[in-house]
């Protein structure tokens, strides 16, 4: 049975940090893509960062480029998500998401929400200026 245990969001001031994680089980962590989705209110689902199945590669999208930085953990299989520089722009609901990456190439890393399997149930993080 597949589970993700996310961590706590919180609210935090503009300027700070915040990090958040996901654990995983019930599927093999070495064969899949995975990736933090964000959704704010009244817009579309939206891939923030995703990281190869290897851990080699990653995409950021250009809003967040150099203030997240997406990791992983193939012992305790997690995916983390700091942020840094926060801005009320990043008030979103979070999604840890994994894709099935068995036989592609450790370079590749999705973006599209259809390419993912698996989904947490997602960490509400508020911005205030």
């Amino acid at each position: 049975q597949v589970q993700f245990v996310e961590s706590r969001g919180g609210s935090v001031q503009a300027g700070d940090s915040l990090r958040i994680s996901c654990t995983t089980s019930g599927f093999t962590f070495s064969n899949y893509i995975l990736a933090w989705f964000r959704q704010a209110p009244g817009k579309e689902r939206e891939c923030a960062a995703s990281i190869s199945w290897s851990g080699d590669s990653t995409y950021y999208a250009d809003s967040v480029k150099d203030r997240f930085t997406i990791s992983r953990d193939s012992v305790d299989k997690m995916v983390f998500l700091q942020m840094d520089s926060l801005e009320p722009e990043d008030t979103a609901v979070y999604y840890c998401a994994a894709g099935n990456a068995r036989g592609i190439s450790p370079a590749i890393t999705y973006i599209d929400p259809i390419q993912y399997d698996y989904w947490g149930q997602g960490i509400q993080v508020t911005v205030s200026s």
